[in-house]
């Protein structure tokens, strides 16, 4: 095998640094698109008359259409080609927000929500791949890891920067739109479909891939192996304990989580002043993106804090959130909120890492992909089910109220994981 040399971006070939750039640009937009509307969509469907309740069962239909889409549609773009795959999440993104902007009827933004779900499926590393394979062609033995993070780097700018806008947008023209007789939060909406038109249109002309063989079979075949994948990852976990006190950890651990980010902005924007409101929950949310970031860097020390033991690290971990989720539930003025969520965010971060490396641990390269797809599964559906919960707990009591039940959930997490130490322990 060659052996890679290290990574500098000025002495890549000019094709190679052309292509960082092209995905650099277009990883931005896409995701800028998606910000437009992720810090206020809890907002413009409460504006649109829906409780809490229906806010986390529109949420609950994304995550089941996400999970049962993920597993046919996971070995399709290797077949008929990264790009049409991609540009069909695109047109179900579109779809999506042109649903979402013609309707106030509960049913009819469920159907919204499964295209947002169906898209995120054919997003799903589709276009990572094609990164991967075209500069391994135009840098051959050159490390891809530093390209991938630089280019994916534009990922949390293009979330951050079109969080801030688009909690801005409604501030700005929210009256405007209500005058025509919109929602003041159509005009992020009508944003979002507009930057989406311009990723559809640079993913046609700046994506450069060789056209294959459309080939319907393939298509086929991965609704068909749903149910063996399911049963032999299924199998798996069962008969390694260590993997099924794994995924029930993240289970219930995104039982959790899940409702707060959801609804989040419903229960912060009542302690600000009205005006610029929005643009607090898009600056909010620019920063909930940031800290699970940084949470990720922290990640590694905190793991060296438990000599890298990584079922203690977690752990800790949600013991951790489970303490900042309640006290964010007791929050009453938006300072202290501002703090503790940022708290909350990073925790979140540094959750992610120890939980990878357990799983990876535990699976050979011929089982990776089948338990990644269990994981994948069960984490969607730890969070339809939370979030149905939380939203009939909060719509019957409060959401402080939901949140500390959530908290329980965090702590069952956190003895899992306890459990998962000891065993860890008793296998090395």
């Amino acid at each position: 095998m060659a052996i890679e040399t290290e990574f500098s971006f000025a002495a890549l070939p000019g094709p190679a640094r052309r292509h960082i750039r092209v995905f650099q640009t277009h990883q931005f937009l896409d995701r800028f698109a998606m910000g437009l509307t992720v810090a206020v969509v809890a907002l413009a469907l409460t504006d649109r008359g829906m409780d809490l309740v229906q806010v986390s069962l529109l949420f609950g239909v994304y995550s089941l259409t996400t999970m049962t889409m993920e597993l046919p549609f996971g070995g399709l773009a290797d077949s008929i080609g990264r790009k049409p795959v991609f540009l069909a999440a695109v047109i179900a993104s579109l779809l999506s927000l042109a649903l979402f902007l013609s309707t106030r009827d509960f049913y009819v933004l469920a159907l919204s929500f499964a295209f947002i779900g169906f898209g995120r499926a054919l997003r799903s590393g589709t276009l990572d791949a094609w990164f991967v394979e075209t500069f391994q062609t135009a840098a051959p033995h050159v490390d891809v890891q530093p390209a991938l993070a630089k280019a994916q780097s534009a990922n949390a700018i293009g979330l951050a920067v079109g969080a801030v806008l688009g909690g801005f947008l409604p501030d700005v023209f929210g009256g405007f739109a209500q005058s025509h007789g919109f929602s003041a939060y159509d005009v992020s909406y009508a944003a979002s479909f507009a930057v989406m038109l311009g990723v559809f249109l640079f993913t046609l002309l700046a994506i450069e891939e060789p056209a294959r063989p459309v080939n319907f079979a393939a298509l086929r075949q991965g609704f068909a192996d749903v149910p063996t994948v399911i049963k032999d990852a299924s199998l798996l976990a069962l008969k390694h304990p260590t993997l099924s006190l794994l995924l029930a950890a993240l289970a219930f651990f995104l039982m959790a989580t899940n409702p707060v980010e959801v609804i989040w902005p419903t229960f912060a924007k009542p302690m600000l002043q009205q005006g610029y409101a929005n643009t607090a929950i898009g600056v909010l949310t620019a920063t909930y993106f940031f800290s699970i970031a940084f949470g990720a860097a922290l990640s590694p020390y905190v793991s060296k804090i438990f000599k890298r033991q990584h079922a203690l690290t977690l752990a800790a971990t949600f013991i951790c959130l489970a303490a900042v989720q309640i006290a964010l539930a007791l929050q009453g003025g938006i300072f202290g909120f501002a703090i503790v969520f940022g708290l909350y965010s990073v925790c979140l971060g540094i959750s992610e890492t120890p939980a990878s490396s357990i799983l990876h641990r535990c699976v050979d390269d011929r089982q990776r992909s089948t338990m990644l797809s269990l994981k994948s599964l069960i984490q969607q559906l730890g969070a339809a089910l939370g979030l149905v919960a939380a939203g009939a707990i909060a719509e019957i009591y409060t959401t402080p109220v939901a949140w500390m039940v959530g908290a329980v959930f965090l702590f069952i997490a956190a003895l899992l994981a306890l459990v998962l130490a000891k065993r860890l322990t008793r296998e090395d």
